[in-house]
């Protein structure tokens, strides 16, 4: 008994020494990175023409290319970290980031928390309808639900008009999905800043119209967190005037913007054509997903296996404990751990944690509460009296768990362990908020660019169901082959 609770306390502490060892490391990386020359600027995904992956999965568009443009011309350099615009917001906030460029609008309640640069691009906020609406004006909209995409202007605008107007207003975490809710008449109307608007209309890809003037004209702003980072938001200034000066500024603006048009984003039409242009980069979001489901789950089997044991073990305080874990990790929804993760724990500790880290840590701790169901099972559906008959012939608890109760449970829980496996991998969709470019988020970012919600998703859809398909016959397979057979012996 001794011998087992000291096995199950050493493991669990070297494990969570591991953990903490992996998100040290990362610190000491982030900071040696920050320090120097190289700045963390987030971004947005789904903001044509200011921000958006081409066909070749390179980062462009009018922020992106003006934000180069100022690091060649200051001489300093930058990793582009792309996220939704909340995200994005919240990893400055938490600095996680140093500064963010997402088409942000300079507003007296933002100034209260970051500290923004010159103007680079004025802009209003527009209403736009499906084309051929009834809907004419404002007042067209009584009684009908208007989409807006999450923290942005545009969001705040429709809420002031909602009671005036009679509308109710529902929020999207992107623009592609705003649109698509139109598109598909769920809601009356979108709200966007108008040249995006105008952009994503233009280019063939949305059969919108745009509706009433343009609102509340803003400007948007490259931020930093308030007191934090003044030598980039300096250089971004400095930059920012030279190549207005020289004219590469409207070079940049009118390319995007000269005649309103887009170019590509409605080139890609139809099921067949959008796998075709796009599978390289749907076949490395599904490697990234597969990636990250076996990693997980390999550290959620470790801990799982010692949380089963712990349950096990006879002692109440070893058992109380891996309790408490279980219920906390099984009633704590993922996404909201991993924004803790991502978000919280640097801003309370502050520690630098990558979207990678961050993803692995809560898809591995979520599926070791799990796993260590799965192993406490499998541990009690083996007949008592082995235990029994083991202790009669002098074994220790360690050796009768060793040898005798663990190989028979691994047959029994081999089925919930591809079960959970399966599960993990379609979870890893939960992590497109922090950023990771993993299989749900390399559609999205598509859409974004094609606005062909319903064949993308349906790629995606399948790309899902065949990796799952071939995981769940591999359980089939090994069930009848190292565990069925064994037992009919």
């Amino acid at each position: 008994m001794m011998k087992h609770k000291k096995l199950s306390f050493t493991v669990f502490m070297v494990s969570l020494l591991t953990l903490l060892c992996a998100i040290s490391t990362e610190k000491v990386e982030a900071t040696e990175t920050g320090s120097g020359d190289t700045y963390i600027i987030a971004t947005d995904t789904t903001f044509a023409p200011f921000e958006f992956v081409d066909e070749n999965g390179d980062f462009t568009g009018i922020d992106v290319e003006l934000l180069d443009a100022i690091a060649a011309n200051q001489g300093f350099n930058y990793e582009l970290k792309s996220l939704g615009f909340d995200a994005a917001v919240q990893a400055v906030e938490s600095q996680q980031a140093d500064a963010v460029i997402a088409g942000m609008s300079i507003t007296e309640e933002r100034q209260q928390t970051f500290d923004f640069s010159d103007a680079y691009f004025d802009s209003g906020t527009t209403f736009a309808v499906l084309e051929g609406s009834d809907i004419e004006s404002y007042d067209d909209l009584q009684g009908e639900n208007v989409a807006v995409k999450t923290g942005t202007q545009g969001a705040t605008i429709a809420q002031s008009m909602a009671d005036e107007y009679g509308f109710t207003v529902t929020t999207f975490d992107d623009s592609s999905n705003m649109y698509q809710d139109v598109v598909t008449g769920n809601s009356a109307a979108a709200v966007e800043d108008y040249p995006v608007m105008a952009y994503a209309i233009n280019s063939g890809g949305l059969n919108l119209k745009i509706i009433g003037d343009q609102l509340e004209p803003v400007s948007y702003g490259f931020a930093v967190l308030a007191g934090q980072n003044p030598e980039l938001l300096q250089m971004f200034n400095d930059g920012l005037a030279a190549i207005k000066a020289s004219g590469e500024y409207d070079e940049i603006i009118s390319n995007y913007l000269g005649d309103e048009e887009g170019g590509s984003a409605g080139n890609a039409n139809g099921f067949f054509t959008q796998l075709s242009h796009n599978f390289p980069a749907l076949l490395s979001g599904l490697g990234t997903t597969v990636y990250l489901a076996i990693v997980s789950l390999v550290i959620a089997t470790i801990l799982g296996i010692f949380l089963g044991l712990m349950r096990t073990s006879g002692n109440g305080v070893l058992s109380a404990i891996a309790t408490v874990y279980i219920d906390i990790m099984r009633g704590l929804p993922l996404i909201v751990m991993s924004f803790f993760i991502y978000f919280g724990i640097p801003q309370m500790f502050n520690v630098t944690v990558s979207s990678n880290l961050a993803g692995i840590l809560t898809l591995s701790l979520n599926a070791a509460a799990y796993m260590g169901e799965i192993v406490r099972g499998g541990i009690q559906a083996i007949d008592a009296g082995q235990t029994e008959a083991a202790r009669s012939l002098g074994l220790t608890n360690s050796q009768t768990m060793r040898h005798i109760i663990l190989p028979q449970a691994v047959k029994v829980m081999v089925p919930s362990f591809i079960n959970q496996f399966v599960i993990t991998l379609k979870d890893t969709s939960i992590l497109s908020v922090i950023g990771i470019v993993e299989l749900t988020q390399t559609g999205r970012i598509i859409i974004a660019r094609t606005y062909q919600s319903g064949s993308m998703w349906l790629i995606v859809g399948l790309m899902y169901i065949v990796i799952i398909t071939i995981l769940t016959k591999l359980s089939n397979y090994i069930e009848k082959r190292y565990v069925n057979s064994k037992s009919t012996r």
